[in-house]
């Protein structure tokens, strides 16, 4: 699939608020294709054609940034938010607190799972909104370069790097504690029975079942865009550390909701 199809088709399947906040690519792929076929009927030099260009990836740049950080810092309160609530509801509600209730503590315990897991889908979807938008850059600059005979991609491409919406450790750790607390306080989820799965899904939000949705889309994504190809360059972004059809396995299995 080439990359704007896949860029098309992810916006679409990513959360509605999400969708402005993608790579203008198919813009800069005009962009391009009108300097390099006529520059001088632009009414500009190919030097002022070129720092319009530079100035239009810096303005998605910023919109990148603006919209990671501002992600990452929700991600961080929510996770903070999460990990006292769980302590809340086992202090006064678990076998050991001040208030037990077996039948209220379940109930609390089971929407606090629908809550991490909600929350370690968006998560993915934000690394997956990193890498997408990374590769865009990647491959709109290659183009640049191929149809002008620049030498921006390479220079471009090093200050890409240094941004916030490429540094996505913070995000991949707060994912990793979330599997941790799945598997710390649910370790029988993924032995769960189908059915029972089936049973939920009249009380699950459209929002939660677009999410894991989502998710699985997203990771499907990141695992065509990081496999090993012909085309693989220094450039292009690193393979996945876990593998990736066990890790949507593992998203599967642990959603409160059936995924086809």
């Amino acid at each position: 699939m080439k990359f704007g199809k896949r860029l098309k088709h992810q916006i679409q399947q990513t959360l509605p608020e999400w969708r402005n906040k993608f790579l203008c690519y198919k813009d800069l792929k005009k962009l391009v294709r009108l300097i390099s076929l006529a520059p001088m009927s632009l009414g500009v030099s190919v030097g002022k054609a070129e720092a319009e260009f530079v100035y239009l990836l810096n303005v998605e740049i910023e919109k990148f940034n603006s919209f990671f950080m501002e992600q990452e810092e929700d991600f961080i309160i929510r996770h903070s938010e999460l990990q006292q609530r769980i302590q809340r509801v086992c202090s006064t509600l678990g076998p050991e607190g001040s208030q037990p209730s077996e039948t209220d503590y379940k109930d609390e315990m089971e929407r606090i799972r629908k809550d991490i897991i909600n929350f370690h889908g968006e998560m993915v979807l934000l690394v997956n909104y990193s890498n997408i938008n990374y590769t865009g850059l990647a491959k709109i600059l290659k183009k640049y370069d191929k149809r002008t005979g620049g030498l921006l991609r390479l220079p471009f491409i090093q200050k890409v790097l240094q941004q916030p919406f490429f540094t996505t450790d913070l995000v991949s750790k707060l994912i990793k504690e979330c599997e941790s607390t799945i598997d710390r306080l649910f370790p029988t989820v993924k032995q769960k029975n189908k059915r029972a799965d089936m049973v939920e899904r009249s009380n699950t939000t459209t929002d939660g079942l677009n999410i894991f949705r989502n998710t699985v889309a997203a990771l499907e994504t990141m695992q065509e865009m990081r496999s090993g190809s012909s085309t693989y360059s220094h450039f292009s972004l690193p393979p996945l550390n876990i593998p990736e059809p066990d890790l949507i396995r593992s998203v599967q299995l642990n959603s409160p909701i059936p995924i086809p």
